[in-house]
């Protein structure tokens, strides 16, 4: 995000192009290239779970209780939201107090073979320190915004060794894959 808060040139590449990709909330949609969406697809296939912290919870009001993934959500924080702050009471997303080892290990376990997405700075770094994380996934946007909130800032594990990316050119969006090497 920029400073202000603002993610809006970080998604850009979502609506950059002429091919409307649905997701899995019917008031999510997405014009994207070809080749983007030809990225998406693929990526949502894979997607058994994600986790997010509080702070992107909240910015995204909680995606009004379908998140476009259409998978399992389970959100890490410290104080639990009233069904007053939190009207999606039935919604698939678990609110977890006891930390990002217990988050991972939820969605795990939610998510089967399928893969645990991570989509907050906080818990990447989180988990990333705690060796539970095993491919990092950028997606190359340009744009220098010139602060906001940094994904790998302060790592206690620092420096990570990164095996070489799986690239993957899009429209306002270069995507690139990484393995975490221990």
């Amino acid at each position: 995000e920029d400073a202000s808060g603002s993610v809006e040139h970080l998604f850009e590449w979502y609506t950059a192009g002429p091919v409307e990709t649905e997701s899995a909330n019917p008031n999510i949609k997405f014009n994207q290239s070809p080749e983007d969406a030809e990225h998406f697809q693929q990526t949502m296939e894979t997607i058994g779970a994600l986790i997010a912290g509080r702070r992107l919870f909240d910015v995204a009001q909680g995606w009004n209780g379908a998140h476009p993934t259409g998978v399992p959500v389970f959100v890490v924080t410290h104080r639990i939201p009233t069904p007053q702050e939190w009207p999606h009471q039935d919604a698939p997303f678990t609110l977890v107090s006891d930390g990002v080892d217990s988050a991972i290990a939820q969605a795990k376990l939610a998510a089967g073979d399928r893969d645990v997405v991570i989509a907050s700075p906080s818990i990447a770094q989180q988990a990333l320190d705690a060796g539970l994380l095993d491919v990092i996934t950028v997606d190359l946007v340009p744009y220098l915004l010139g602060s906001g909130t940094p994904y790998f800032a302060n790592l206690a594990s620092a420096p990570v060794r990164l095996d070489e990316p799986t690239i993957r050119r899009g429209t306002r969006a270069t995507h690139l894959s990484y393995r975490v090497l221990r």
